[in-house]
């Protein structure tokens, strides 16, 4: 099993992200007032923990799914994956980098969480298509199926 296999878009997604990564993080350090949330306010860090525990959940069964199916050389489309195409990148840049940030009182990871999904919504259709080769009519089906294609 080849590690591209099991990665897909995510090296690239990665290389996209990392530059803003780099710079917000830094600016972040150097000005901490400029990315502060307000502690967080108990609305925002209860919104927070409510949308990280499910957000954990689905990149953790996500990541499972790719590590016992993929080196199978199966089309997942269950779990996570009948809501979305790419639950892991979805799930991590809506539901994972945004409310950590938040409960680190700063909203620098709302904007990582913007600038992964602009990533992944960029790279996706090259993975997309090498899963249509691959996988041929089970893909278009699946496709059909997926309750939020657009994510």
């Amino acid at each position: 099993m080849k590690l591209k296999t099991l990665v897909g878009s995510g090296d690239r997604i990665g290389l996209f992200t990392l530059p803003f990564l780099v710079a917000g993080v830094a600016l972040n350090v150097i000005h901490p007032a400029l990315f502060a949330v307000g502690g967080p306010p108990t609305l925002l860090l209860a919104i927070s923990v409510a949308a990280l525990v499910p957000g954990v959940a689905i990149w953790a069964w996500s990541v499972a799914l790719i590590l016992m199916r993929v080196p199978r050389g199966e089309l997942i489309t269950g779990g996570p994956y009948s809501l979305v195409k790419h639950p892991l990148y979805t799930g991590v840049a809506l539901l994972v980098l945004p409310w950590i940030g938040f409960l680190l009182n700063t909203w620098l990871g709302a904007v990582l969480g913007a600038v992964l999904y602009i990533g992944s919504r960029t790279f996706a259709p090259n993975e997309e298509a090498a899963l249509a080769r691959t996988f041929g009519v089970a893909w278009v089906r699946y496709c059909g199926q997926v309750k939020m294609s657009w994510l």
